[in-house]
C-alpha cells in the first residue's frame, strides 16, 4: 500500500481558525450591508414596527441618528421607507410627487447631517396610495402601467432635488427604468444612480414590511398582476435585461434566500451589480427563532447573510445590518 490512506483530507484546512480564514472562498464585511429605516411624521422619537422585534420606525430626527450609527460602522448606506399618514394617501399616490413630503424632508436631513453616507430610496407608490398598490388602478381595478410611470418620474424627480444618492424603483412597471433615466437626465440628475427591483417576486415574505409602512391595512387585492410569478427564473433574467438596457447602474432580487438561484443566475448571467434583499418575513423568522431559544441568534444571522455572498450578490438589504456590522467588529 502506498503512503498512508487518505492522502486528500480534507479536514486539514478546517483544523483551525487561521487556516479557515486563509481558505475561505466568500467573505461578508460591512461594505455589503444597506440598512433599510422606517420613518414616520411624528413627534415621538420612534415607535416599534409590528412582527419585527427590535425595528422601530424613526422621526427624523431619529433617523439622521441611525445615518451616524451607521457611518460609525462602515455601513455604507441606508434605504429609507417611509409610513405615511392614512389622510395623505389617495388612489393616484399624489403624496409622493410632493418637493416636502415625509421622504423628501428625510433625505434632505440625513444627506445634511451625514454627507458621506449613501441614501437609497424607493421609488413606489404603494405607501402613498390609499388602495395600497404601486399604480393607478382603472374602474375595473387594473394596474395603469404608463400613466404609473409618469407619476414616478415625478416621484423619483422630487427625491433627486432632495439630494438623493441612488433611487430603486420597486414598482415593477413595464419600462419604468427607462422612464425614469430620461427624466433625471434631462433635469440635470445624470449622477443619480438607479437600483432596480428588477426581479421582484409577488411573495408571501412582505408581511411585516408592509405593517411597517401601513399598506396591510389598505391593500386591495394582491399583486400577482405586476410582480413576478415564484415559479419563473427565466423571466426574472428577461426582467434584469430589459432593465440594464434602459439604464439601471444596478440590479436587485427581491426576496432574497428564498430566491439564492435566482441571484446566482443573475449575476453568472450578467455581471453587472447585483443586490438582494433580505425581506422582512426572512428577518421576523430569524428573530422569533432566535427569541424563543429556537436557534443561535448571531451565528444564523451571519450563516445567512454569508449566502447572500456565495450566491452572488454584491450587497444585501438587511434590518439586521447594524447587528451584523457590530459582530464583524467584534463589538
Amino acid at each position: 500500500m502506498l503512503g498512508a490512506y487518505p492522502a486528500v483530507r480534507m479536514r486539514r484546512n478546517r483544523k483551525s481558525h487561521w487556516s479557515r480564514r486563509l481558505v475561505a472562498e466568500n467573505v461578508l464585511t460591512t461594505a455589503d450591508l444597506i440598512w433599510p429605516i422606517f420613518l414616520m411624521d411624528s413627534a415621538e422619537a420612534r415607535t416599534p414596527v409590528a412582527h419585527m422585534p427590535g425595528v422601530d420606525r424613526l422621526n427624523i430626527a431619529e433617523a439622521q441618528r441611525a445615518a451616524e450609527e451607521a457611518a460609525k460602522l462602515g455601513i455604507p448606506a441606508v434605504a429609507p421607507f417611509p409610513y405615511v399618514d392614512r389622510a395623505l394617501r389617495d388612489p393616484r399616490g399624489s403624496e409622493a410627487e410632493r418637493a416636502n413630503n415625509l421622504m423628501c424632508r428625510a433625505v434632505r436631513a440625513i444627506k445634511e447631517a451625514v454627507p458621506e453616507i449613501g441614501v437609497i430610496t424607493d421609488v413606489a407608490l404603494d405607501p402613498y396610495t390609499s388602495h395600497g398598490h404601486d399604480g393607478v388602478l382603472d374602474d375595473r381595478g387594473v394596474i395603469l402601467n404608463d400613466e404609473t410611470v409618469g407619476i414616478l418620474c415625478r416621484q423619483a424627480l422630487a427625491l433627486a432635488h432632495a439630494g438623493v444618492d441612488c433611487v430603486a424603483p420597486s414598482d415593477m412597471m413595464d419600462g419604468r427604468i427607462g422612464a425614469i433615466r430620461t427624466a433625471l437626465d434631462a433635469a440635470g440628475h445624470d449622477e443619480v444612480q438607479i437600483l432596480s427591483y428588477a426581479a421582484k417576486y409577488a411573495s408571501g415574505f412582505y408581511g411585516p414590511f408592509r405593517d411597517a409602512i401601513g399598506t396591510n391595512a389598505t391593500l386591495i387585492g394582491d399583486k400577482r398582476t405586476y410582480q413576478m410569478d415564484p415559479a419563473n427564473s427565466d423571466e426574472a433574467l428577461r426582467e434584469v435585461g430589459l432593465d440594464i438596457a434602459e439604464g439601471a447602474d444596478m440590479v436587485m432580487v427581491k426576496p432574497g434566500m428564498p430566491y439564492l438561484d435566482i441571484v446566482r443566475r443573475v449575476k453568472d448571467a450578467f455581471g453587472v451589480p447585483t443586490y438582494a434583499y433580505q425581506v422582512s418575513g426572512e428577518y421576523a423568522m430569524l428573530k422569533a427563532a432566535a427569541l424563543n431559544g429556537w436557534l443561535d441568534g448571531d451565528r444564523v444571522m451571519m450563516e445567512a447573510l454569508l449566502a447572500f455572498k456565495r450566491a452572488g450578490a454584491d450587497g444585501i438589504l438587511t434590518y439586521f445590518a447594524p447587528e451584523a456590522a457590530r459582530a464583524l467588529a467584534g463589538k
